[in-house]
């Protein structure tokens, strides 16, 4: 089997891209990480994957002081140099230009920490404690031009339990991340990812079955 080379992009910790990592150890699973590049020297996630013997490198996005376009090269260069087919994004702070975008059309997927197209952008576990909403959850989907807009793959959903602070709802979310975000590459990797209408479709996957409920009635 043919496994098609990923670049992961992070700016912190990098819980995702590890998610990643250890999904891509099992040699069934159709990507490789080829490359984990971060726009910050200090992103712990670097440590990490270089433990694992994943080949990193460091953009940093400061040195270009506004230069979006000369960071973007710099950066393709690196994913470029690394063979990489496909871009995970994983909690990488920085937004890319409706160019580089173009050049990734369909090969570059986010995971986002709520049930997009509700709370896109930042904060979202505390807006959503602060909206009242009984289900929270992540959301995979393809980069497009527009920030958190792109078409989705795949959703999980948690329920808003009575006393959640916004570290304790994040956490319950990032369980979820962490089990859909390899699931979503893998599929995009397998080439089960087609858009119909601007929707994303995944062949032969399954749609659950039943409803969520919060509270129970």
């Amino acid at each position: 089997m043919s496994r098609r080379r990923v670049a992961v992009l992070i700016s912190g910790r990098g819980s995702n891209m590890a998610a990643l990592l250890a999904a891509a150890e099992d040699p069934a699973y159709p990507a490789e990480i080829a490359l984990v590049l971060s726009n910050r020297a200090e992103a712990p996630g670097l440590a990490h994957a270089a433990a694992r013997g994943v080949p990193t490198a460091v953009v940093e996005s400061r040195a270009f002081k506004g230069d979006r376009a000369g960071f973007e090269a710099a950066m393709q260069a690196e994913i470029a140099r690394h063979g990489a087919e496909i871009i995970a994004l994983a909690g990488f702070m920085r937004v890319l230009t409706e160019g580089f975008v173009a050049r990734w059309d369909g090969r570059m997927i986010n995971i986002h920490p709520s049930l997009l197209p509700a709370f896109p952008g930042l904060d979202t576990h505390a807006r959503a404690l602060a909206a009242g909403v009984r289900l929270h959850g992540c959301t995979v989907h393809l980069v497009t031009a527009g920030v958190d807009e792109g078409p989705i793959l795949a959703q999980a959903a948690v329920p808003v339990l009575p006393g959640d602070t916004e570290a304790s709802l994040a956490a319950r979310v990032l369980a979820e991340e962490h089990r859909l975000y390899p699931a979503a590459l893998a599929w995009l990797a397998a080439g089960r990812v087609r858009l119909e209408g601007g929707r994303a479709v995944v062949d032969g996957a399954a749609g659950a079955s039943g409803a969520l409920l919060n509270p129970l009635p």
